[in-house]
């Protein structure tokens, strides 16, 4: 989360009118003034939002630049008994797309394909030479690539040389000069006219498959494939998508299947966690499903994660669930060796004033671990950072992250032309490749690029808007009023605090309400609320090693209400707090479900001790 000090004021969004209100009759003034501020300003359109259709709210597949063309050349390939390669990135977005593929190829009765996914750290990511001559060596004559591609001009020619027709699936920002693939179906090309532009690259593969079964079912039933929808909501929630639109579609139905999805290898995984399955939430696949599936390609092979996924046995589901739990709990431990150590480096180096882009790099660094690495620090330190590292081949490839305000692709694409081998990813993250001869100059390179395109003035222009936005009357962009005089951090963009509450107001009713809003995410925010001048009861830490706090309010009534701060222990407030003791408070409301038991309780994002 990116950080900023308003001037010791929280930043409240403001009450809305009565004229306001009464544009949601039926509606709690609360529920009303979240979906206010989130654009939704009647409540003909708040009945969309809170109950999304499939059939309304999903698009034609047919919209997408080459999906039809794409849609016959795999139903000539089905017909003609080609062999067929599913070529899949190796994170949580591409690799529930592989087993989307799978899944479908298999519904349909069709067995001449294989799946290939590519090796983090020897191959990197994307489609790659090597692979495409060994697949053409095993006889492909189609080969279909989820979540990534767009950018692979070689390897698209020379798999034109060795004839294998290639349909590019992909959400990632095209390039200026586009591989010759036989189809391209990526909505961010700029001559695409698809309606929603923050498809994932599952949810660009459950397209593909929308646009076959258009044409030819192959005796599938009519809406068989939205049992495939948990694969795709697992990708959705993974790959920080915005949650709106489609993808709003794409978290609420994949979420009601994977509430009650027979997949083996996820009731095992599910289980092994202590998740109750029956009440799945986008946090437990984002903090809990998603780690243990990217831990596959970081920690080793990515094709475990498939296995997990795609299991048709107890057995296979069990020993893939022990086994990715396993290299989560490995990869937790040398991604936490690996973050403190970029930051010791970066202090060393820089001090207190960091750079406006931060760039590091070690040949001994391990590139698949560097991206966990990067976010860190752009949490930390406020600002896009690029590290990078040497893989299995001795290629010098990294990772990059954004602070939330600055598109690293854009700052790539700003960089002198010599700078990077190859590049590409989303607004928020991306990878790259540089040469060793171009490695010393990253640093100043990115530092220049990112000032060809920032608004230096941006943040005081930010700061004086918020200020001017107290007497403005435009409600949808100008909602912000600043109340009290304690430093709290928000987020410029997201992070405004949504209302103040007080404990009395906790209880299910106002759950309930919230969670109508559900699932959250990027685009759609869980609301944050603000607590003043409330005292908890008790204050105690816990866990194995003591690393969480929980903070124990009561209601008038006597009613408990438990705070929870995971991972709290180490924040400054928890070191003085004691029982007792006036605070402000930020947090959100939830439901845990811990060992079936249902308890409302809130998760803290801040804490101001009085």
């Amino acid at each position: 989360m990116i950080y900023f000090s308003l001037m010791s004021a929280y930043a409240l969004k403001r009450p809305l009118t009565v004229e306001q209100k009464n544009a949601f009759p039926g509606y709690s003034d609360i529920l009303a003034h979240l979906l206010f501020h989130r654009g939704i300003t009647d409540s003909e359109t708040a009945g969309r939002f809170i109950a999304p259709d499939y059939d309304r709210d999903g698009h034609d597949p047919f919209l997408l630049k080459d999906a039809e063309k794409s849609a016959d050349r795999i139903i000539q390939a089905i017909r003609a008994n080609e062999l067929i390669a599913v070529y899949s990135d190796y994170d949580a977005d591409g690799i529930p797309g592989a087993a989307l593929m799978n899944d479908f190829f298999k519904r349909i009765g069709y067995a001449n394909f294989l799946i290939y996914i590519p090796h983090r750290h020897n191959e990197g990511f994307g489609v790659n030479m090597d692979a495409v001559e060994a697949l053409a060596e095993k006889g492909v004559k189609l080969m279909i690539t989820l979540d990534c591609g767009i950018t692979d001009v070689a390897p698209v020619a020379r798999a034109n040389e060795l004839g294998i027709d290639i349909i590019i699936t992909d959400h990632h920002q095209p390039p200026p000069v586009l591989p010759a693939a036989f189809a391209i179906m990526d909505h961010q090309q700029i001559d695409c006219a698809y309606p929603d532009k923050n498809l994932c690259g599952s949810g660009m593969a459950y397209k593909l498959v929308q646009a076959v079964l258009k044409k030819e079912r192959f005796g599938l039933k009519e809406g068989m494939e939205k049992w495939l929808l948990d694969l795709v909501g697992i990708a959705t929630l993974s790959d920080m998508v915005s949650l709106t639109g489609e993808n709003r579609v794409f978290a609420h139905y994949g979420l009601a299947v994977l509430r009650k999805s027979p997949r083996k290898g996820l009731v095992c995984l599910l289980s092994k966690l202590k998740i109750n399955q029956k009440y799945l939430t986008e946090d437990d696949i984002a903090f809990m499903v998603t780690p243990r599936i990217n831990a596959a390609s970081r920690m080793g092979l990515p094709m475990d994660a498939f296995d997990l996924l795609s299991a048709d046995t107890d057995e296979k589901a069990k020993a893939q669930a022990n086994h990715l739990d396993e290299i989560n709990n490995e990869r937790k431990g040398v991604v936490a060796a690996l973050v403190k150590e970029v930051k010791k480096v970066l202090r060393e180096r820089h001090g207190e004033i960091m750079p406006g882009v931060i760039v590091l790099g070690n040949p001994d660094w391990r590139p698949s671990l560097l991206g966990l690495a990067a976010n860190s620090c752009a949490e930390e330190f406020d600002r896009p950072v690029f590290l990078w590292g040497r893989d299995g081949s001795k290629v010098l490839k990294g990772s990059c992250r954004s602070e939330g305000r600055t598109n690293v692709v854009e700052v790539m694409r700003a960089a002198v032309a010599d700078s990077f081998i190859q590049f590409g990813g989303h607004k928020h993250s991306g990878g790259f490749a540089v040469g060793n001869d171009q490695v010393h100059f990253l640093d100043q390179r990115l530092n220049e690029a990112l000032e060809k395109i920032k608004n230096p003035a941006a943040e005081e222009i930010l700061k004086s808007e918020m200020l001017k936005n107290i007497s403005d009357a435009d409600p949808l962009i100008k909602d912000v009023s600043l109340v009290s005089v304690a430093e709290i951090h928000v987020d410029p963009e997201t992070d405004f605090i949504d209302a103040q509450l007080t404990i009395d107001d906790v209880n299910y009713r106002l759950h309930d309400d919230l969670n109508k809003l559900a699932p959250f995410g990027v685009g759609n925010p869980k609301p944050f609320f603000l607590f003043k001048n409330v005292a908890p009861d008790t204050v105690r830490r816990f866990g194995k090693t003591s690393d969480h706090v929980e903070l124990v309010f009561k209601k008038a009534n006597g009613v408990k209400v438990p705070a929870i701060a995971f991972f709290g222990a180490t924040e400054k407030w928890a070191e003085s707090l004691q029982a007792n003791q006036s605070i402000d408070l930020i947090a959100s409301v939830e439901k845990s479900m811990f060992r079936g038991r249902p308890e409302l309780r809130l998760r803290v994002i801040d804490v101001v001790v009085k």
